[in-house]
């Protein structure tokens, strides 16, 4: 038997199988190449003149933009400079009315000893001469009714004032 007719009719069926893919496989690529170009050309039409729109807005805008960045670090450096006087007043202040808060303990603190010296010096000078006064004057008058009355008084109608309940 002859194989070789049937080898090569198998062949040239493979032959034109793989005709026929490459022609399906053409005109596949050939419809996506059509749809890729369509694609591309309303991309163009649409999205180019977006995209023209917005550099040429960025062009307009870069000098509005540098000069608000400008204004903003101009005005930040304003601001802190005022922020650094107001701690430096804030700062002289406080200290201020540190120093004035000691200076009014201070004087109430002397204030209270002059008033504590005063105290003592009127008790010394007028309280202690007055009850020495006063003792001297009750025993003058006892003395006095003892020796005018006759001793006639009696303990029940005594009446005493103690020398600390005479100035109260």
């Amino acid at each position: 038997m002859d194989y070789l007719p049937i080898f090569v009719g198998i062949t040239a069926a493979a032959v034109v199988i793989q005709a026929g893919i490459l022609v399906g496989l053409f005109v596949a690529v050939r419809k996506s190449a059509s749809r890729m170009e369509a694609l591309a050309t309303e991309v163009k039409t649409k999205v180019m003149p977006t995209v023209d729109t917005a550099q040429s807005m960025l062009v307009e805008w870069r000098p509005k933009i540098d000069t608000i960045a400008s204004n903003v670090s101009e005005t930040t450096t304003v601001v802190r400079g005022q922020v650094e006087r107001l701690d430096a007043t804030v700062t002289d202040i406080v200290d201020r009315t540190r120093l004035q808060v000691i200076r009014a303990d201070e004087l109430l603190n002397r204030t209270m000893d002059r008033i504590e010296e005063t105290s003592d010096a009127v008790h010394r000078t007028v309280i202690s001469p007055v009850r020495q006064l006063s003792g001297l004057v009750q025993g003058l008058t006892a003395g006095l009714e003892f020796l005018l009355g006759g001793g006639k008084r009696r303990r029940g109608h005594d009446v005493s004032v103690p020398q600390d309940e005479m100035f109260i």
